[in-house]
């Protein structure tokens, strides 16, 4: 027979194991909780890079203004330039009579001076509205210059802003006409919003490549029947060395033009209806909409693609041959314009 004092002992010992188990589960409730509020609460932050070259811009106020462009000759009279290498993107172009010009975009660096500044293309609004920039140029016809109105793109040429130009000596005219970004920066109308990204970005260190990649440090362009470029890979410092008609492309001072990039963009190119420059040649543009073949260079090797863009408002983009989006290398990056059918080799 069971005696009370046992029954007693045994009623204790449920309560303590009752009392043991909610204590338990309790402190189990708190920790989970305090688990899932850490995780909660934990972010990432990451270092702030300029949109149109990758590279970090810890703390410029440059990061957040817009981008500039500025029209830039390239005819031998107009070299050396000026601000070419400080340009984060430079677009080459076909203007007319097999000779080519620069749409050169600046953001996160500042030049001074820039030029010989020229005038617009009809090519030039199509490819730069992804950008929603200041355009610069030294005028043209107002058949162009309201086709770059009509984009919604911001005009600060010479015509509408003339004390942001001079002319310098030592020059002729029409080859003498030159600003600076902080002269042109100078215009922007407030609250301009900085530009979208328009290329993908590898992360530092990180090895080009895409479907096909093959090696490639040498690459030859013939454009226009009066130009031509080559681009030799410099390993050492992980650029391509520009060469323009059998000259190295270099700027006031003597510095080299070094893209770390380079990108060929084969469009079609159509003559612009009625019109002709100053000595009768048939105006060039660049049918820059729809989708077409690109060779995309970085850190001596090439990836031969595509590229799309739907309309002008889209940024272009590149893939490659399975469809997978081309990274770049972090910094500057020069962009062929390239019409169908004329030369173009890498090896």
């Amino acid at each position: 027979m069971i005696s009370r004092r046992h029954l007693a002992v045994a009623a204790a010992i449920v309560v303590l194991a009752l009392v043991a188990a909610a204590c338990s589960s309790g402190g189990g409730k708190k920790k989970a909780t305090a688990s899932s509020t850490a995780l909660a609460t934990t972010t990432t932050t990451v270092p702030p890079v300029f949109p149109l070259t990758g590279l970090p811009a810890g703390t410029s106020p440059n990061l957040t203004r817009p981008a500039l462009v500025v029209k830039i000759e390239n005819v031998d009279e107009a070299r050396p330039q000026s601000g070419l290498i400080e340009a984060d993107v430079v677009y080459e172009e076909i203007v007319e009579a097999g000779l080519s010009r620069f749409i050169v975009v600046y953001q996160s660096k500042d030049a001074d001076p820039v030029g010989p500044v020229r005038s617009i293309r009809p090519s030039d609004p199509a490819i730069v509205k992804p950008l929603n920039p200041l355009y610069a140029y030294s005028g043209g016809t107002a058949k162009f210059i309201n086709m770059l109105r009509a984009a919604g793109i911001t005009d600060i040429g010479v015509d509408t802003a003339p004390r942001a130009y001079y002319r310098r000596s030592g020059r002729s005219a029409p080859h003498n006409l030159y600003s600076s970004t902080p002269r042109l920066y100078a215009q922007a109308p407030a609250g301009m919003a900085p530009p979208p990204k328009i290329f993908d970005f590898l992360a530092q260190g990180q090895p080009f490549g895409g479907a096909g990649v093959v090696p490639a440090t040498h690459l030859t362009v013939q454009p226009g029947q009066r130009t031509s470029a080559v681009y030799d890979y410099d390993p050492a410092n992980g650029v391509w060395r520009r060469t323009s008609n059998g000259t190295p492309q270099v700027v006031e001072g003597g510095a080299l033009v070094t893209p770390t990039n380079v990108i060929l963009w084969f469009v079609p190119y159509v003559a612009s209806p009625g019109d002709v420059d100053v000595v009768g040649e048939p105006v060039s543009v660049a049918q820059v909409i729809g989708t077409g073949d690109a060779w995309v260079l970085s850190q001596g090797m090439v990836v031969k693609g595509k590229w799309s863009k739907p309309t002008a408002e889209a940024p272009v983009q590149f893939t490659d041959a399975l469809g997978a989006p081309i990274k770049i290398t972090p910094g500057v990056t020069w962009v062929e314009v390239q019409p169908l059918g004329t030369a173009a080799t890498a090896q």
